[in-house]
């Protein structure tokens, strides 16, 4: 996996994420809708408008489902988003599982003054989210949007090669964090740009949004965003990674918790008895 070292990781995503979005003539681009979603298994029952409708790959990409295709569990805490579950645990101070014998930190993750603070001792939920999966994000939480920060980084691969070799990959990363304030403590939901993503976009705020050419962009709301559990946050142009993070106050640890590799959907229940 050398060559990885070497492409261009950020003009190739922007090319990646320009040429899903070019339009086709409309026969062959029914024709790439139809094969992508054949390829991945997709299902086709559930989007909000026919294959055919949609005039890009990339259209198709980030679709909206059915309303209801998707209830919410009626816990505090959902799952943000369709994917796998890569990775959860306690956050064992500041320090999360990146992989085996691979490790980053809170603080390196975002780097708002009271991130350790905040998330110290908490727990982490990383949740990678594939070509066939639904890419929009939603709030695991009701509560309210009180800051977001874009750190601009590189375009590593979240796969398992780029997992076990790239130190802190999530923190090298480009990525966006959005903090939502509960009546139990934050939880911040970290959306991670990655090869072929073409931008992250969020759907309460468009002047905020990836490939800025700042190291680091916070923005705190005067008057905070109100969200409800479930609400859409925004999405990625191409797939990638959410961290999920919550206030030691807010989630207890059960044996019951949901298994590393377990394929999720939005608005499901974290585990069958999650808060305290």
């Amino acid at each position: 996996m050398w060559i990885l070292k070497v492409l261009p990781r950020k003009s190739l995503s922007k090319f990646v994420g320009r040429w899903a979005f070019k339009k086709f003539p409309k026969p062959l681009q029914i024709r790439i809708n139809y094969a992508y979603a054949r390829f991945f298994n997709i299902n086709l029952n559930e989007t909000e408008f026919p294959y055919y409708d949609y005039n890009s790959l990339g259209e198709f990409f980030i679709r909206r489902l059915k309303p209801h295709a998707r209830p919410l569990a009626t816990t505090p805490i959902v799952h943000p988003c369709d994917s796998v579950v890569a990775q959860h645990g306690p956050i064992n101070g500041t320090v999360m599982i990146q992989a085996k014998g691979k490790d980053f930190l809170v603080e390196k993750l975002i780097k708002i003054p009271d991130a350790k603070e905040k998330y110290q001792d908490g727990y982490f939920i990383t949740y990678y989210l594939s070509p066939k999966d639904y890419h929009r994000v939603h709030s695991p939480v009701t509560g309210f949007i009180t800051q977001i920060q874009y750190c601009t980084g590189d375009l590593w691969p979240v796969n398992q090669w780029a997992l076990d070799n790239i130190r802190e990959l999530y923190s090298e990363n480009e990525r966006i964090y959005v903090e939502i304030a509960t009546e139990n403590g934050p939880v911040g939901v970290v959306f991670v740009g990655a090869t072929n993503v073409g931008s992250i976009v969020l759907n309460f705020d468009r002047k905020m949004f990836t490939n800025w050419k700042l190291k680091t962009m916070n923005k705190v709301y005067e008057q905070p965003i109100a969200i409800e559990k479930g609400a859409e946050l925004g999405m990625f142009r191409m797939g990638s990674t959410i961290v999920a993070l919550y206030n030691k106050e807010l989630i207890d640890l059960h044996k019951d918790l949901i298994d590393i590799k377990t394929v999720v959907k939005m608005g499901q229940s974290l585990t069958k008895n999650p808060i305290r």
